[in-house]
């Protein structure tokens, strides 16, 4: 059975984070936990490769337009329709729009927790109503209500898997095994061993 700190997860920073400059700022804060970095890629992503990676679960367009039509309801506003299906196609377009307009950077993340811890970083969807100390909501002002209005892509600068079945999966949708480097660093001791790597001589 493998030890829990070979847990992996998907993060994608988005064309905003890298037209911001957020790069640096981004992958520092998941070093600094504690995660080891062991795949990382710049391109320019597809409409296919886009629209591949929200429907690996076959459920995502039917569950992103209940999540538009709850938020909406929630927050005083009238869904711009009432039916998941047509909402989800909107928000699948808008997205493929958004992510093939520039360079992002497609990281594997590794360590114990990794899929939970790198999700609670993030903060929310809608950087609006992210946490203070999250990624989300430190660095983006973007709300559905500003999206919406403008008929696009909510902006909150980074992707990441939701679940350890769903890391698996975008895992292998983004790069190849070969891309994926199986490496030792020296803090692993400390994170995760009892005698943290023999400290004293």
């Amino acid at each position: 059975m493998k030890h829990p700190k070979h847990e992996r997860t998907l993060v994608i920073i988005k064309p905003d984070g890298i037209q911001r400059s957020l790069v640096g700022e981004i992958v520092k804060r998941y070093e600094q936990i504690g995660l080891k970095l062991v795949g990382i890629k710049m391109l320019v992503p597809s409409e296919d490769l886009v629209e591949k990676h929200y429907t690996i679960d076959p459920e995502w367009i039917r569950l992103a337009g209940e999540k538009q039509i709850t938020s909406a309801r929630a927050n005083g506003r009238v869904p711009i329709s009432e039916h998941p299906l047509e909402i989800g196609t909107i928000v699948l377009g808008h997205l493929k729009k958004y992510l093939t307009s520039g360079p992002v950077i497609a990281m594997v993340w590794e360590g114990a927790h990794a899929v939970a811890i790198v999700r609670k970083m993030i903060g929310g969807t809608e950087p609006l109503s992210s946490d203070v100390g999250t990624i989300r909501g430190d660095f983006v002002l973007d709300s559905y209500v500003l999206a919406n209005q403008s008929g696009r892509a909510i902006r909150n600068l980074v992707h990441a898997s939701g679940s350890v079945k769903e890391a698996v999966d975008e895992v292998k949708h983004w790069f190849r095994t070969e891309e994926i480097i199986d490496y030792r660093l020296v803090q692993e001791a400390i994170l995760y061993e009892d005698f943290m790597g023999g400290a004293l001589k």
